[in-house]
């Protein structure tokens, strides 16, 4: 069964149930393997034992390729480079600062709604689910505001090139070499900026981040930075989206949302995932899933299956916005588990609340198609469009 086919990505939920209940791994050919089930994939993102295999030569769906010449290459690094990078990262990455951005964030979607009601009928991912975790990650960094708007077309670009080679044209893969090199060369330039006078951005932080003597090089940074453009905007654009799309469909659920908008983020985030698809690579001689695995053995981990698995969330497939309220309930895996857990998660998280709140308590919102175009990209699962209607509320 081939879950990554165009025809299943509107709902790919068939698919990850037949996968779930005809075995727990499943071969497609190469070394590679399917993993359907949350006890497995949760498994596999908390062990160590399971890497990504570049630095190390035994990466099977990209073999040969160094991670420094992929985007965001600091997500594909195994330890110790990795924990090295991210505790770094982290000492500028605080929770203080993503606090401090949600005056801003809600200022910036009080000012979106009023041109998306103004207009009366948008595109709801060009008017909101994309600029505004754009605007929030530019902020973060310290971009000028003169210079967001080629954050756009990088991001555009460098995501579509996120997804294998073999499915890519050669436009795109030109398109995204090219993306990269000019985001290097902008950032590049932003980070001498920041190293000859600081501010009090993450740019900043990152420029002076330091642990035991040891500080980012400035490929690193940019290196950072590309990820926090791709991550820190792409889950939540298409966050944004496909929750407004399932709130349409289940709109007794707004109600409740907007009781609570941060649980009912973490529900929209395990009914539709935003990155369904991340990949594995076994760095030694494992077991999983009972089987023996040898070195070298890639899986792909069908967090969207493994977030509607009736073994561990009761009926997976009924949305549910109160779903997480309470220590007791089993937590979704939109954003990874273990040591590469998502740093961006509660910037994600509170730009997500913040706009589902906004728009549900000053508009009423009638989407206008029942079958949106989805994009084209298999790493990640988000609208390539999504036509609404938007009433003021009284």
């Amino acid at each position: 069964m081939n879950v990554f086919d165009p025809a299943l990505r509107a709902d790919p939920f068939g698919a990850y149930r037949t996968l779930r209940e005809s075995g727990r791994l499943h071969p497609t050919g190469f070394g590679i393997h399917l993993v359907p089930h949350y006890a497995d994939c949760a498994a596999v993102l908390a062990d160590p034992a399971w890497g990504h295999g570049y630095t190390a030569g035994i990466n099977p769906f990209r073999p040969g390729v160094d991670p420094a010449d992929l985007p965001g290459s600091f997500l594909l690094l195994d330890p110790p480079e990795h924990g090295r990078l991210r505790s770094l990262v982290s000492k500028a990455f605080t929770p203080r600062a993503i606090a401090a951005l949600r005056p801003g964030i809600t200022a910036l979607v009080d000012r979106l709604l009023d041109d998306a009601l103004e207009a009366g009928e948008v595109d709801l991912v060009a008017a909101l689910a994309f600029p505004v975790p754009l605007t929030t990650i530019c902020e973060l960094l310290g971009v000028p505001v003169a210079d967001r708007a080629l954050f756009g077309g990088w991001t555009r670009d460098i995501s579509r090139g996120l997804d294998p080679d073999a499915v890519l044209t050669d436009a795109e893969k030109a398109a995204r070499a090219a993306a990269v090199e000019e985001f290097a060369a902008y950032f590049t330039d932003l980070i001498e900026q920041r190293r000859r006078a600081p501010s009090g951005d993450l740019l900043s932080g990152l420029v002076w981040a330091e642990e035991s003597g040891d500080r980012l090089t400035v490929k690193e940074i940019v290196d950072i930075g590309v990820l926090l453009l791709i991550a820190g905007h792409e889950t939540t654009m298409n966050l944004i989206s496909s929750g407004v799309l399932a709130l349409h469909r289940h709109p007794y659920q707004i109600a409740p949302l907007l009781a609570d908008p941060a649980t009912a983020v973490e529900e929209l985030l395990r009914f539709d995932t935003p990155v369904p698809f991340p990949t594995r690579v076994a760095m030694r001689d494992v077991e999983l899933a009972g089987q023996e695995l040898p070195r070298g053995t890639g899986v792909i981990l069908l967090l969207g299956s493994a977030n509607r698995d009736p073994a561990v969330f009761t009926d997976p497939d009924r949305l549910d916005v109160r779903r997480f309220a309470g220590a007791a309930a089993h937590r979704q895996l939109a954003f990874s588990h273990g040591p590469h857990f998502c740093l961006g998660a509660p910037m994600a998280r509170l730009e997500s609340a913040l706009t589902f709140s906004r728009l549900y308590t000053r508009a009423e919102v009638t989407v206008l198609t029942e079958t949106p175009e989805y994009r084209p990209s298999v790493s990640m699962r988000g609208l390539a469009a999504l036509p609404v209607s938007l009433r003021r509320k009284p």
